[in-house]
C-alpha cells in the first residue's frame, strides 16, 4: 500500500513540475521585444525631451502610461496565447462563428475575441486539475475501504470540472437577460416621449443610450452596437435582429419585430411602443406575482426539516424527559 502511494506521489509530482515548467516558458516575456520596446521608448522619451519642460513631464507621463498599457496588452496577449494552446483540446468541430456558442457568449456580454480561449481552457484545465486532487486525496487521506470508489471519483470530479464553466456561463446569461427585462420599461419610455416630441428613430435610441447608461450598462451597449451598425451602413432591419439575436430575450425579440413592421408599413411608432409598453409592464407585474406566488412552497421544506423538528425538541424536550423520569423508575419498580 505504501509502495502505491509513492508511485501516485511521484507521478503526481512529475506532472506538476511539468506543467509549472512549461506554464514558466510560456509566461516568460521575450528579451528582443523587450529590448525593441526599449529601444522604442528611449527615443520617444528623447524626442519629447527636445519640446521643453513642459512637453517633457506630458511625454514622460504619456509614456509611462504607454508603457503600462504596453504591459498590461503583453500580458494579456500572453494569457490568450496560453488559453489558445489549452483550448485546443477541447474546442469544437465546427466554426466558432456559426455556432451556437457564440451566440450564447453575445447573450452573456462578452464579445472580446479572448472569451472562447479562456472559456475552453477553463474546461480542459479544470476537468484535468480536479481529478488530479481528488486522486492525491484519496489516496493521502481516504482510508482502504474509500479508495475503491476512486475511478468514480475522479469520473465525477472530471465530468463536474468539464460541465462548470457551462453552469457559470448560464447563470451569467440568466443574470444579464433578467437584467435587460426589468430596465426595458424604463429606457422605452424615454424612447416613447423622445419620439413623440419629435425625433426619428435612431436620434430616440441615441438619447435613450446617453441616458440609460446611469441604471443598465448592459441596454447602453446594446443601444449603441445598433447605432454603429447603423452608421456603418446596416440596415435598421438587419440592426435590430442583430439585437433580439445578441441579447436573447423574448420580448425585445417582439419590440424588435414590432418597429421593423411599424418602419416598413408606417405606422405611429408612439403609439406602438406605448402599446408594447403595457403589455410589458403587465407581463413584468404577472413574473412577480408568480415569484411571490412560489416564497410559501420554497418555505416549505426548511420548516418541514430544519424549524419545525428544532421548535419540537425544544418544545416537548423538557416534557418528555421529565415523563422519563417519572416512568422509568416506576416501570422498573413493577418488574
Amino acid at each position: 500500500m505504501e509502495t502505491e502511494q509513492i508511485a501516485v506521489l511521484a507521478a503526481m509530482f512529475v506532472i506538476v513540475f511539468g506543467a509549472a515548467w512549461k506554464a514558466m516558458a510560456l509566461l516568460r516575456p521575450d528579451p528582443l521585444k523587450r529590448r525593441i520596446d526599449g529601444i522604442a521608448a528611449s527615443s520617444a522619451a528623447g524626442n519629447m525631451g527636445a519640446m521643453g519642460a513642459v512637453g517633457s513631464m506630458n511625454g514622460a507621463a504619456g509614456g509611462a502610461m504607454g508603457a503600462q498599457d504596453d504591459d498590461s496588452s503583453s500580458w494579456m496577449d500572453t494569457v490568450t496565447k496560453v488559453s489558445h494552446r489549452v483550448a485546443k483540446l477541447s474546442l469544437p468541430k465546427e466554426d466558432w462563428d456559426k455556432s451556437a456558442l457564440r451566440r450564447r457568449f453575445a447573450n452573456a456580454g462578452m464579445r472580446s475575441d479572448t472569451a472562447p480561449a479562456i472559456y475552453f481552457a477553463a474546461k480542459t484545465l479544470l476537468a484535468l486539475v480536479l481529478p488530479a486532487f481528488a486522486l492525491v486525496g484519496m489516496t493521502l487521506f481516504a482510508g482502504p475501504d474509500a479508495q475503491k470508489f476512486l475511478l468514480m471519483a475522479v469520473l465525477v470530479m472530471a465530468a463536474l470540472g468539464f460541465y462548470l464553466p457551462n453552469v457559470v456561463l448560464n447563470r451569467l446569461i440568466e443574470r444579464r437577460q433578467r437584467s435587460l427585462f426589468e430596465d426595458l420599461p424604463d429606457a422605452l419610455d424615454l424612447m416613447t416621449v423622445c419620439v413623440e416630441a419629435g425625433l426619428g428613430l435612431d436620434a430616440a435610441m441615441q438619447r435613450v443610450a446617453e441616458e440609460i447608461g446611469v441604471k443598465s450598462h448592459a441596454l447602453k451597449d446594446e443601444f449603441e452596437l445598433v447605432l454603429l451598425e447603423l452608421r456603418a451602413g446596416a440596415g435598421r432591419d438587419k440592426a435590430l435582429r442583430n439585437l433580439a439575436l445578441r441579447t436573447g430575450v423574448e420580448d425585445i425579440d417582439t419590440l424588435t419585430s414590432m418597429l421593423i413592421q411599424a418602419d416598413r408599413f408606417g405606422t405611429s411608432v408612439g403609439d406602438s411602443l406605448r402599446v408594447f409598453i403595457d403589455a410589458l409592464r403587465t407581463k413584468r407585474r404577472l413574473r412577480a406575482e408568480e415569484q411571490a406566488a412560489k416564497i410559501a412552497l420554497q418555505l416549505l421544506f426548511p420548516l418541514m426539516f430544519c424549524i419545525f423538528p428544532t421548535l419540537s425538541m425544544v418544545l416537548i424536550g423538557p416534557a418528555a424527559m421529565q415523563v422519563a423520569r417519572q416512568l422509568l423508575p416506576t416501570m422498573g419498580g413493577m418488574h
